[in-house]
Formats: structure tokens, C-alpha cells, sequence
């Protein structure tokens, strides 16, 4: 066998690509993944402090199931390597009763059976003193969730990989790739590669790979910052929620305050959609506090205190803003996973699966029947 031959290949080693590499490398595969960039770059969408992960899931009673074996291989690659990734926390979704995010909520939760506490706006004042929402309000707050230290997580699968026997080659970008008789056939800026299988986890620059496939895809520009508080004690874990509030403003979440960068808080969503990364302005600026400002001074004023930290990430996007996870309607050698909207980092490990079985038998145990790429193709 060639030293550029490998039974898979796959483009893009963030968080779904490094746990991809990792699972296929698990079952024996020989596996090569390429990075464009440096491993636990900061150009993408896999990188920062934390991300959420929660399991009353308001986008779709379908992420539930995905999201509970998430937790468990979260679990499982933290025994794995003897390494702190996942840190539980309460989770409280605030807004109106009939609001997207509250309905949704409770249905995963009714669907699903998971423990959710309704609480009224008098039960937000007394439980959450910190926030400030009047009595057009309600909350739900779930257990089962916490967050994850991101750039760990990614570090983790690849060092979970290599040690598996995978090769992980970074600052080496893919030109172009095409299938063949044999599997497919890749090109880099440094060489020649050739699989029998393929993966493609690139992430904002999936629009560009995914071309000729009419993949519907956008990104759009996210700032993330970290404020002081006035009383950091009033932001602890064990007495401060992870939140996600929907507000006439738009939605705006947050974590408690874990370190001396302040307490994390971001809109998600609400900037305009763009057709690739090299649109993104990686520089954040005091313009980007405005409408976080705006949220804080009204309904968590004691956050409202010095901007310590600025960060630029990117979302990739579907239309519905649900996930691509599929193989290609003409090389079921090829599977993909995209698009995935802003909210699909914790479930990198389960993604991971799916893409593993995708490209070693087409179909997968996992439901995953919400994210195929032909629904877009039906609304032409």
C-alpha cells in the first residue's frame, strides 16, 4: 500500500472531523484527516472556552436522542484520555409562554421524558436573583446539562486518534478532490492522497467544497464576549445557570462565570448572513457590544460591568438551520457533515458515529432521517 493510500480520508479536523478521525481510527480504519490550518485553530467554528451542552432540546425533539449519546461518549473520551472536558450545570430557558424557545423546550422534555422545572416569573426573581425579566416571562430549567471546554474537546479526539493510529496532517489545505474508480482521489497544497473513503467536516468552507452538490449553504459573523461583574460570588456555578433567553431583541445566552475574563454572553444569530469566511471581519470591536449591552442593562444589570474579552467565531448554515448529515447522492463512499448552525458542537462525538458508519455501510442506527441533504433538493 502507497504511504499516501488510506482506507479514509477526512477534510477538516475541528470538532466533528477530530472525533470522525477518532472513531474511524477506533474501528481500525487507517485514517488520514487534513487541516488547512494549525490543529485547535481559531478560524472556524471549534474553538473558545465552553460550549453548551443541554438535552431539552427546543430546535427538534429529534436532537434528543443524538444528544443523550453525546453525553455518554463525552463521558467515555474523558475516561479515555483521564482528561476534565464535560462540567455539569443547570440550564434555564427564559421567554414568553408561547414563545419558540419554551415551547420547544417543554415538548422534547414531554416527548422524551426528561426532568424540566416550569418556573413562573416570581419563581425566576426568587431562584435567579441576578436576572431582571417582568412577568411576560416564564422559565424552564433542565438538570441534564453543563458545558464543555471546547479547545480540550478538540485536542482530545486527536490525540485520541493519533493514538488509535490515525495521521493528522495540519497547515495543509485541500485544492481539490474528485472520485474515482478506486475511492476518491485528493489534492493539498503538498500532495497527493488517494482513499476509498471520504469525509467531509470543513465547516464554513464547506459551501466551497460542497459546490457542486447545491448545498444551500451561508455563514455569518458571531462575537462573543466576557464583562465583569459587579459581585463575581453572584455568578458562581453552583448558584448561576447556563441561560438561553429569548427576548423581542433576539435570543442571548450565557454561563456563569468561570474564570477572571467575567462572565460569557453572546447573541446567537442576528447578524447578516455571508457567503464564505474570507467575508468575516475577524476583528471584534465595541460596536459588537451594543445589542449584548442592551440585553445586560436590562435584564442582568450586575453583568453589565467592563468588556474583558472579545472573540469571532463562525456559524455555518442551513436554511432551517438544522444539520447536514449524509452521503453524496452520486459516491456513497462520501459522507458529510455541515451546516450545523450555530448549536451543533456538542454533539461532535455522536457526529463522529454517523459520519464512521455513513462511509463504511451508507445507513446508520442513529436518526438522523431530519438531516439529509436531499430536503433541500424537495423544495426546488
Amino acid at each position: 500500500m502507497s504511504d499516501n493510500s488510506y482506507d479514509v480520508i477526512v477534510v477538516g479536523v475541528g470538532g466533528m472531523g477530530s472525533a470522525a478521525a477518532f472513531e474511524l481510527a477506533r474501528r481500525g480504519r487507517r485514517v488520514l484527516g487534513l487541516e488547512q490550518f494549525a490543529v485547535g485553530h481559531d478560524r472556524g467554528s471549534s474553538h473558545g472556552h465552553t460550549r453548551i451542552i443541554r438535552q431539552a432540546y427546543y430546535e427538534h425533539p429529534d436532537y434528543v436522542p443524538l444528544v443523550r449519546r453525546a453525553f455518554a461518549r463525552w463521558y467515555d473520551l474523558e475516561q479515555r484520555l483521564g482528561r476534565h472536558l464535560l462540567t455539569e450545570c443547570a440550564c434555564l430557558s427564559v421567554g414568553a409562554p408561547d414563545s419558540e424557545l419554551i415551547q420547544g423546550v417543554r415538548l422534547s422534555a414531554r416527548q422524551h421524558q426528561l426532568p424540566v422545572e416550569d418556573l413562573s416569573a416570581a419563581d425566576l426573581r426568587g431562584r435567579f436573583p441576578a436576572f431582571r425579566f417582568g412577568e411576560a416571562y416564564v422559565g424552564v430549567l433542565e438538570r441534564s446539562a453543563g458545558f464543555l471546554y471546547v479547545d480540550e474537546c478538540v485536542r482530545a479526539h486527536i490525540d485520541a486518534a493519533r493514538s488509535a493510529g490515525a495521521t493528522i496532517c495540519d497547515n495543509e489545505a485541500v485544492r481539490t478532490w474528485r472520485a474515482t474508480a478506486a475511492g476518491v482521489e485528493m489534492e493539498t497544497d503538498r500532495a497527493r492522497y488517494g482513499a476509498a473513503k471520504l469525509v467531509l467536516t470543513a465547516g464554513p468552507w464547506a459551501p466551497r467544497l460542497l459546490a457542486d452538490w447545491g448545498a444551500p449553504l451561508r455563514v455569518m459573523r458571531q462575537v462573543v464576549l466576557w464583562f465583569g461583574p459587579r459581585d463575581a460570588a453572584a455568578f458562581r456555578r453552583d448558584v448561576f445557570p447556563i441561560y438561553i433567553a429569548d427576548t423581542p431583541d433576539g435570543y442571548f445566552y450565557g454561563l456563569p462565570m468561570l474564570d477572571a475574563n467575567g462572565v460569557k454572553i453572546a447573541q446567537h444569530y442576528g447578524a447578516p448572513e455571508l457567503a464564505g469566511p474570507a467575508e468575516v471581519d475577524r476583528t471584534a470591536t465595541a460596536a459588537d457590544e451594543r445589542n449584548v449591552r442592551r440585553f445586560l442593562r436590562e435584564h442582568l444589570p450586575d453583568a453589565d460591568g467592563p468588556c474583558n474579552r472579545r472573540s469571532v467565531c463562525i456559524y455555518t448554515l442551513t436554511p432551517d438551520r438544522h444539520f447536514i448529515l449524509d452521503v453524496h447522492p452520486e459516491h456513497p463512499n462520501v459522507a458529510v457533515a455541515a451546516g450545523f448552525s450555530g448549536h451543533g458542537f456538542k454533539f461532535a462525538p455522536v457526529v463522529g458515529e454517523v459520519m464512521a458508519d455513513l462511509v463504511e455501510t451508507g445507513r446508520t442506527a442513529h436518526p438522523i432521517s431530519r438531516f439529509r441533504l436531499t430536503r433541500f433538493a424537495a423544495r426546488e
